[in-house]
């Protein structure tokens, strides 16, 4: 099990003596990600946070990118520095959302290993003065993601998880919950954008569960999700940075994973996936079928409905 120890604050001892430098690329024979290199990444992301980010937080203003998206100073230049400071920590190609399209996509149909980072998840927050957003770095093998982590500058908390190796924030183990919990009293984070009308119509006029949040951080969300801050998961479509770490983190903490079509939520079409995801298997379904139901209804007259 992947266990994870703090880099000493300038000027303190370390409690412990280091763990042995991990093998090239980041990962044991066995595929599990090394604690020396689950550590390094980490203090790499937060390092570039705190010098990148922070001091832009409410000072820089957002432009409309060609997709229409937000972008600012701030996403340019903490991708930049995490391009310089995570490849220092394995040595591969770097896919950020920042890149041109085509830079991305040579990168991703490429397969084998490599960095796919969003540097600030969640930018229209960011560029409004709202203390909610995180840096998303997954590294990934092919389309699956080995290791991850969502920074959340704010809070200092880092939630990370290595493939078949569990789920922390901080050093703080991410576990199922003890009990039960019933649709009807889970909170939900939803972000469908104008897709999916009529589960859009369901939800505003006949919600099955108790609260529904719009946080507008898809990383965060995910993160939340496997701390228990969240019950359930719907979003309608999300690219490949947007979840690689976060849905990883979730699914080793014990949550449930779908896609809108398949139990599976690692197998279709990578580059965008919806989801579909609740803490426990029992509520997973419930939920689950609960959307799949609307998807199959008819379309909803009220068509206008922004949920």
């Amino acid at each position: 099990m992947l266990t994870y120890r703090p880099a000493p604050a300038p000027g303190r001892a370390a409690m412990s003596p280091p763990a042995p430098p991990g093998p090239p690329g980041g990962t044991t024979d066995s595929g599990l990600v090394s604690v020396e290199f689950a550590s390094r990444a980490i203090e790499a992301v937060r390092a570039v946070a705190a010098a990148e980010i922070l001091p832009r937080f409410r000072t820089v203003a957002a432009q409309r990118k060609d997709d229409g998206s937000l972008v600012t100073e701030a996403d340019l230049a903490a991708q930049h520095a995490l391009a310089d400071a995570l490849t220092r920590v394995a040595a591969v190609d770097f896919l950020g959302e920042e890149m041109p399209e085509p830079a991305q996509r040579r990168i991703w149909d490429g397969g084998g290993r490599f960095w796919c980072v969003d540097p600030v998840d969640g930018t229209g927050n960011f560029s409004a003065g709202i203390p909610y957003f995180a840096v998303s770095v997954a590294l990934m093998q092919g389309d699956r993601p080995l290791f991850g982590v969502v920074y959340d500058p704010i809070a200092d908390e880092a939630f990370f998880a290595s493939r078949g190796g569990g789920a922390w924030v901080n050093g703080t183990p991410l576990l199922p919950p003890a009990g039960p919990i019933a649709l009807a009293r889970a909170v939900a984070e939803i972000d469908l954008r104008r897709r999916l009308a009529h589960v859009r119509h369901e939800i505003k006029h006949h919600p099955p569960f108790a609260r529904r949040l719009t946080s507008g951080s898809t990383a965060l969300a995910w993160a939340h999700l496997a701390a228990g801050r969240r019950d359930l998961f719907l979003h309608a479509g999300q690219k490949a940075w947007d979840y690689a770490a976060g849905a990883l983190i979730a699914q080793e903490a014990g949550a449930s994973l779908a896609t809108l079509e398949e139990d599976d939520f690692w197998s279709g079409p990578a580059w965008e996936r919806p989801a579909i995801a609740a803490r426990t298997p029992e509520l997973f379904g419930a939920w689950r079928d609960w959307v799949r139901s609307r998807l199959a209804a008819p379309p909803a007259q009220e068509t206008s409905s922004r949920t």
